[in-house]
């Protein structure tokens, strides 16, 4: 906590906040455990169940931790009938050098106690090479079947693949639930055509330090421009792109050289990109092999988000549908270490290009911002500043806390003064060093 109270108050204050990466070094230059994956705040621990007759319930606006092995977990849901979509999403998170296949994946189906599938709802997300978070998102269209539009229970079905020769273990498993309220009138209900999609320009501006995340709940915020990171073999970093109705993203990710130990090598996959969107279900992928000297993969613009993307068949139109932050996880393959010196980071540059005016939202029966589906000023704050959520958070309770300051007296003031000072202090000798 004092690590993220300090960054906030230095944001508090209008400084410019640039998470510049910390260094993978260790003595003699043996390589640190990467780090891992921060789960989210307030997560509550639930075990689902392989039958529906005892599924835990779960709910929209919270996440759960459990851990799921090869085959099905099953939770419960009350939903209501007034046209809003359930979204479930599950991240697993394999151990590093757990071994996967292209086969091995999670999958989140929703379904009636019928144990009819509702229509378009599975979400599926399989492994490249490397044993890293993976997300898939399930959904419940609530104004689209007759089946799954009425009131009641429903059951969402987590399922992991595993091939035969692949990691059998438990792993620890994310689970999301998010409500999209339901549709008002004059908002669309047919699919769009000629979507503008291509190649992004992409800038060539001078990169700006920004330190990724272990995964959605730390990502760092990031806007249009070039950024600086560094990834060592096997290490995934995640940022949070916000991005308004009406907006596209392009993106590319480079490695350069690193400390090559071997020549002539490569690693298939060396270089991985996924997109995903407010809900965590995956919009886009594509990895490149890695010599060591150099690499880039670019993911073509997405389509402008727009709320009549999810009646689309395309699979890279549908789920940019919603407006919120847009999460792009980079990954440096594992086998990269058989031919350079794990224990050195390797220089990651981004370049984001981010096109389209911001464009009003559509007709809903409730605010999306208030479950997420939105940007909002303070969202464009973090990006500007680099903020992950967590930090983001911290610093909206200190611009609260200083309006409070502001609108005091000039004793009791300096007293809120003095007390917020000694917390600053108190978190910075808390701080501690820490590496990436």
């Amino acid at each position: 906590m004092g690590r993220a109270r300090s960054t906030v108050w230095a944001a508090a204050l209008g400084t410019v906040v640039a998470a510049v990466p910390a260094t993978a070094h260790a003595e003699g230059n043996a390589p640190r455990p990467l780090p891992a994956y921060r789960t989210a705040d307030g997560a509550r621990q639930i075990e689902g169940r392989p039958s529906t007759a005892d599924a835990p319930l779960i709910e929209a606006g919270n996440t759960y931790a459990d851990t799921i092995g090869p085959g099905d977990r099953l939770y419960r849901l009350v939903l209501d009938q007034d046209g809003s979509n359930a979204y479930v999403s599950a991240v697993v998170r394999p151990p590093a050098g757990a071994k996967v296949t292209g086969s091995d994946g999670i999958e989140v189906e929703l379904m009636t106690t019928a144990g009819r599938s509702c229509p378009a709802s599975t979400g599926r997300s399989t492994f490249g090479y490397d044993p890293v978070p993976l997300a898939a998102a399930g959904v419940r269209w609530g104004a689209e079947d007759a089946d799954c539009a009425p009131a009641g229970v429903y059951y969402a079905k987590v399922i992991r693949t595993s091939a035969k020769d692949s990691d059998q273990s438990p792993w620890p498993l994310e689970l999301t639930v998010q409500r999209e309220p339901g549709r008002g009138t004059g908002a669309p209900t047919t699919a769009p055509s000629g979507r503008p999609t291509g190649a992004p320009s992409l800038p060539g501006t001078e990169a700006v330090g920004r330190a990724g995340g272990t995964g959605f709940n730390d990502a760092r915020a990031l806007g249009a421009g070039v950024w600086r990171d560094e990834l060592r073999p096997g290490q995934t970093r995640w940022y949070r792109v916000p991005l308004d109705w009406g907006q596209q993203l392009g993106l590319g990710a480079e490695l350069s050289a690193a400390r090559v130990t071997r020549k002539y090598s490569s690693a298939s996959g060396g270089l991985a990109v996924t997109l995903y969107n407010p809900y965590r279900a995956q919009v886009a992928d594509r990895n490149t092999s890695y010599d060591g000297v150099q690499a880039g993969v670019t993911l073509g613009r997405t389509p402008p988000v727009d709320y009549a993307n999810r009646f689309s068949g395309d699979t890279g139109v549908r789920p940019v549908s919603v407006a919120g932050w847009y999460y792009v996880a980079v990954t440096m393959g594992g086998k990269v270490a058989d031919f350079t010196e794990d224990a050195v980071p390797v220089p990651l540059t981004l370049r984001l290009e981010v096109t389209g005016a911001a464009a009003g939202a559509p007709a809903y029966k409730e605010d999306p911002a208030a479950v997420g589906f939105a940007v909002g000023a303070e969202d464009r704050t973090a990006a500007r500043e680099g903020l992950t959520a967590p930090e983001a958070a911290e610093a909206a309770g200190t611009r609260s806390l200083m309006r409070v300051v502001a609108s005091a007296g000039f004793g009791t003031g300096a007293m809120l003064l003095a007390v917020l000072g000694g917390w600053v202090v108190l978190g910075r000798r808390g701080r501690g060093t820490t590496t990436g």
